[in-house]
């Protein structure tokens, strides 16, 4: 499987799910534009990586909870490389906070980095694509909190649940211009968003828990309700549409045209703050 000669963004990619995204997909041929906040010698090493892969990559510094941010990075992968193909939508933060004391601060700034730099991002991306021709690769990165809760942590579960049919709904929209977006729904993974749980022994305990029960109960009901699959690397969501196979470990959602149209109703019908997790660097 190749990506030569493809351009891909990359939003909070300096580190974690973010970081591992950009390599592998530079180890299949990619230039990239990676997107940061905060740290940018990360962002430099990084870069380096990717060159010494026999790949480019150029870093932007850009808030996408910014559409004015969103719009440069497109720019900046159009000038730099001609064109956009893969729009990877991983930029996330979370407050572990509950829906009792969840403060409206809190609230808007995981909605606008998660969910609407999502929206915004998978926006221009497409219209780009379809500007260029040749249609692209929307991958949106959710979360298994998409739909299974998570108490204590809920502005950040509602975000990912909005992800998810961002992705169902913009692929039905996009699909007659030969755009495929693809939702990712990790499970736990060691990133920096998930330091101070890795760093506590009683919530990592809390959660092998909840995870083992995930997979002997929750789990296989989740299943049932939605395409899951597990093994198929990433540079294939990238490059081309995928058959799921059971799993229930990450949740991916390949969103198609349906056969026909439906029938629609009518009218009438920065630097890291207190209590975010990791929110200068994404996750």
């Amino acid at each position: 499987m190749s990506l030569n000669g493809k351009v891909a963004i990359v939003t909070g990619g300096n580190s974690g799910i973010g970081m591992a995204i950009v390599l592998e997909l530079a180890k299949q041929g990619a230039n990239i534009v990676i997107d940061y906040v905060a740290h940018p010698e990360a962002t430099e090493a990084l870069e380096k990586q990717v060159v010494a892969l026999g790949d480019q990559a150029i870093g932007v510094q850009a808030d996408v909870s910014k559409v004015a941010d969103l719009q440069n990075l497109i720019n900046a992968a159009v000038q730099q490389f001609g064109r956009v193909d893969i729009m990877v939508n991983n930029a996330g933060i979370e407050t572990r906070t509950s829906v009792l004391n969840t403060t409206e601060q809190q609230y808007e700034r995981v909605l606008a980095i998660n969910l609407k730099s999502a929206f915004f991002g998978t926006q221009l991306a497409a219209q780009q694509m379809i500007k260029q021709g040749g249609g692209g690769r929307i991958i949106n990165i959710s979360s298994v909190h998409e739909d299974w809760p998570m108490p204590g942590n809920t502005a950040y579960c509602l975000s990912k649940g909005g992800m998810r049919m961002l992705t169902r709904t913009a692929g039905v929209e996009l699909a007659p211009h030969n755009i495929l977006v693809v939702g990712v729904g990790p499970g736990a993974v060691a990133t920096p968003i998930n330091l101070s749980t890795m760093q506590d022994p009683a919530l990592m305990k809390k959660l092998d828990s909840a995870m083992m029960a995930a997979i002997t109960g929750a789990g296989a009901a989740a299943d049932a309700r939605g395409a899951t699959i597990q093994g198929i690397p990433f540079s294939a969501l990238a490059s081309s549409s995928v058959r799921p196979r059971p799993s229930r470990r990450v949740r991916v959602t390949v969103s198609r045209a349906p056969a026909s149209e439906p029938t629609l109703p009518t009218a009438s019908s920065a630097p890291a703050t207190p209590g975010v997790s990791d929110s200068a660097r994404y996750a």
